[in-house]
């Protein structure tokens, strides 16, 4: 007889993954309209946007992140059917084609009854988890009549999946290895992420702070494990990039580039730059770090290498399959965690 305990879909309850994403132009014709859609509320005129977009017209116009994220769904695909797990995904972005609420109609006319959410940040707070929440109540409460929206479960901050952890440590490795001899053992690893506002970083988790917090930890597991497989204990830090908004707005700091000056006094021999803050090596990792922080560093005579993100290295993507089934089984026992279901309090804040 089958036991009955023997779930045939691991799943099980879900049947679909969405992955959802921030969205990037394609063309030089789509990147004011691109930041128009980020923008839109703030009152920004399309002057300012037209400066801001010089960074995508460096690269032709074309962000990199929406071919990242179909890599990175062919790379899931393919994990799911090696471990004979059937669940399609699907794609859909808060800010560019194709867009969330298309992408969830789409799902509705398919079928699709419940899904599982993949955002691609790892942290909490309202810009990073928060506000992807709303825009999935939106998606769910634009579909049309007629047809039945799915319910969309938002898989756990990740930051500390051993999955994500392995893909950074990896890629510092590979970054220190890059370094010349004689300065790789004194390399400063400085961990970068993306900057927000200090009232959103205050307000971001259930009790505050957890933005800061989360990334700290992190660092300091990678750079643990880092120290483990090279046998050198290398100083670290967290720095921040890409700040906007209004200059009387305070912001995360120290910049990257300015602490880059700093650690040049200091006479720090090298420096590894780690996206950490980032899953994939979209705009703000190319333009950030690879043009104006390694650029910084050059000019300031530091050895510099930038590790690369964790995008579709093996670990992170057999971790996603992982986070799938942690949440899957979850449900089946009537057991979500803590951040499974936000609590209606948790991140909000200055939205900036």
């Amino acid at each position: 007889m089958p036991n009955p305990d023997q779930n045939p879909n691991p799943a099980d309850p879900y049947d679909a993954l969405l992955l959802v994403s921030f969205g990037g132009p394609e063309k030089p014709e789509d990147v004011v309209p691109f930041l128009e859609n980020v923008t839109r509320g703030r009152g920004i005129p399309r002057e300012r946007l037209e400066v801001v977009g010089e960074h995508y017209f460096l690269f032709g116009g074309r962000s990199p992140i929406n071919d990242q994220n179909q890599a990175l769904i062919a790379a899931v695909e393919q994990e799911l059917a090696a471990h004979d797990i059937d669940l399609p995904i699907y794609w859909g972005n808060r800010n560019w084609a194709p867009y969330l609420a298309d992408t969830v109609e789409q799902m509705a006319a398919d079928g699709v009854r419940r899904a599982l959410c993949l955002v691609t940040s790892a942290y909490s707070s309202w810009s990073s988890c928060r506000q992807y929440l709303d825009n999935l109540e939106a998606a769910v409460a634009a579909v049309p009549e007629g047809l039945t929206a799915p319910r969309l479960d938002k898989i756990r901050a990740y930051y500390d999946h051993p999955g994500f952890v392995a893909a950074n440590v990896d890629g510092v490795l590979t970054a220190l290895a890059d370094l010349p001899d004689d300065v790789r053992d004194g390399a400063r690893l400085v961990f970068v992420t993306h900057s927000i506002p200090t009232t959103m970083a205050d307000a971001s988790g259930p009790t505050g702070g957890a933005y800061v917090a989360q990334h700290l930890e992190v660092a300091g597991i990678v750079a643990d494990q880092v120290a483990a497989a090279t046998g050198v204990t290398r100083a670290h830090e967290l720095v921040y990039c890409s700040r906007s908004g209004s200059p009387h707005t305070p912001w995360l700091e120290p910049d990257v580039n300015d602490r880059l000056e700093e650690l040049a006094g200091e006479g720090v021999a090298a420096v590894v730059l780690i996206p950490v803050g980032f899953v994939s090596d979209h705009m703000e990792v190319v333009y950030d770090l690879d043009t104006e922080a390694l650029a910084t560093a050059e000019r300031l005579g530091i050895p510099a290498r930038r590790a690369a993100s964790a995008g579709t290295h093996p670990a992170f993507v057999a971790g996603v399959r992982e986070l799938i089934l942690e949440r899957a089984a979850a449900e089946r026992a009537g057991t979500p965690g803590p951040c499974d279901s936000c609590p209606a309090g948790c991140c909000l804040g200055d939205r900036a």
